[in-house]
């Protein structure tokens, strides 16, 4: 069996013929047990499946670009082809709905759900073309990401609490930061970035 290297990160399907190839529940099964290399017929045994079966879903994972060769192994008098994803996880672009993909400039509640998921939709675009533009221009790309998980006692709390990360963003971007241009004046110094800083209920996740 052939060594390689472990897959990227993460796999942004951005082209709709590929995000067509996969939603299908089965092929999200097969890349979920590709991590490691396998066969197709070591996949259809942990799936309980005809082998034809899987088979015909790994080649077409494999023909849009969801997995690789990675060697071979033998298996009693057959040698067979191993697969495994080119990635570790996968995220579907908002790119991919062209003109009718969300967008929150259109909400007017900027404190409702649809407001929030929409402006999150715009920063996977943003941070998509960043990325893209920084692979082209062979830089890495930079970001800033904060996560952290609390509760509230009351509403008062709540209002507290939006009241001081208000009052606290809005002093650290005056004292660190240069106001921003319209984009026909981008020569001005300095790269310009956004800023995202989102807090919403959370909901425990469904059961695998």
């Amino acid at each position: 069996m052939a060594a390689s290297p472990g897959p990227p990160d993460l796999d942004i399907v951005t082209d709709p013929s590929r995000a067509q190839t996969l939603l299908d529940p089965l092929r999200l099964r097969i890349l979920g047990l590709a991590q490691s290399a396998l066969s197709a017929s070591d996949m259809a045994a942990r799936l309980r499946l005809p082998r034809q079966r899987v088979n015909y879903h790994v080649r077409r994972l494999a023909e849009r670009g969801f997995l690789r060769r990675a060697g071979r192994q033998r298996k009693r008098n057959m040698v067979e082809q191993l697969y495994v994803a080119v990635a570790r996880r996968f995220l579907l672009s908002p790119e991919l709905l062209q003109g009718v993909a969300a967008d929150w400039r259109e909400v007017p509640d900027a404190a409702s759900a649809a407001y929030l998921l929409s402006l999150t939709s715009r920063v996977q675009s943003d941070v998509l073309r960043a990325a893209r533009a920084a692979e082209e221009d062979g830089r890495r790309l930079s970001t800033l990401s904060l996560k952290s998980q609390f509760r509230f006692e009351s509403v008062e709390q709540r209002a507290d609490f939006a009241r001081t990360i208000r009052e606290a963003v809005v002093e650290a971007v005056a004292r660190h930061t240069l106001p921003d241009e319209p984009a026909g004046r981008r020569a001005a110094a300095g790269l310009p970035y956004r800023l995202v800083l989102s807090c919403y209920p959370l909901e425990p996740e469904p059961a695998a």
